[in-house]
């Protein structure tokens, strides 16, 4: 991962220079102490979705992977975060659906490590709309997502923070995760320093007032945002998310 002095320095560049647009406004922010980057969505105008396998069955996982698949079509990636956790073998942890089809069902049980820690949750697409579930909200309704990923922990559930957050927790990671508003606004965030789940979760509840907000991952968290140069390097990844636009 590239250093945050080199961020800073791509940033200012970015600024000086016209750039095309990237599908959503990301942001650096400050809040409580550490750094995060931000990235603001509207799905009514901005395609979201998931990519894990290229048409011959390999796995992408890069952003570069990604870009040039897309670039047969004539488009490209905006932003991108990895979309999801996974085994060794890359496969999702958790339900996962691409382009309608399921390839992952979903998961209600709990189970160790952070996807097992209920509750956990869904981040669904569906045409020009997205939502944050809790797992077994999402199991009674089975909304028709186009795409569909399960992650956790919930960071935020109706507002109130995941039960099992402590405020005094000594375990700090880099993580990312996705939030969506009351509006239908889908903002993704990464932290640029190691934060707690509370950190983060109040990141998403009082920083970015998303009512419902999800863990994606922590420690292989990054991101792809051409708008902040960003461009995180690192272990090829599993599912990855992100927004689609017109190549120049």
């Amino acid at each position: 991962m590239i250093s945050r002095a080199t961020r800073a320095a791509f940033a200012a560049l970015a600024l000086c220079a016209a750039t095309p647009s990237f599908g959503a406004a990301c942001e650096p922010l400050d809040f409580d102490g550490a750094s995060f980057a931000i990235c603001t969505i509207d799905p009514a105008q901005d395609e979201i979705r998931l990519w894990h396998r290229a048409q011959d069955g390999s796995v992408l996982g890069t952003f570069d992977r990604v870009n040039e698949m897309l670039a047969v079509e004539g488009r490209a990636l905006g932003i991108a975060m990895n979309g999801g956790m996974y085994h060794d073998d890359r496969r999702p942890v958790g339900h996962y659906v691409e382009d309608g089809l399921e390839t992952m069902r979903l998961i209600t049980s709990d189970g160790p490590g952070n996807f097992g820690l209920l509750p956990n949750g869904v981040f669904c697409i569906k045409g020009r709309t997205a939502q944050v579930l809790e797992t077994r909200a999402f199991a009674a309704r089975r909304p028709d997502c186009i795409h569909a990923t399960q992650t956790g922990p919930m960071l935020v559930i109706d507002g109130a923070l995941h039960p099992r957050f402590q405020p005094d927790s000594t375990s700090r990671f880099v993580r990312n995760g996705v939030g969506v508003r009351a509006d239908g606004t889908v903002v993704f965030a990464i932290s640029d320093d190691p934060v707690t789940f509370h950190q983060f979760g109040r990141l998403f509840r009082d920083g970015l007032d998303t009512p419902n907000a999800l863990y994606i991952d922590g420690n292989v968290s990054r991101l792809y945002a051409p708008a902040l140069g960003r461009h995180d390097f690192g272990f090829p990844m599993g599912p990855i998310v992100g927004t689609v636009v017109t190549a120049d």
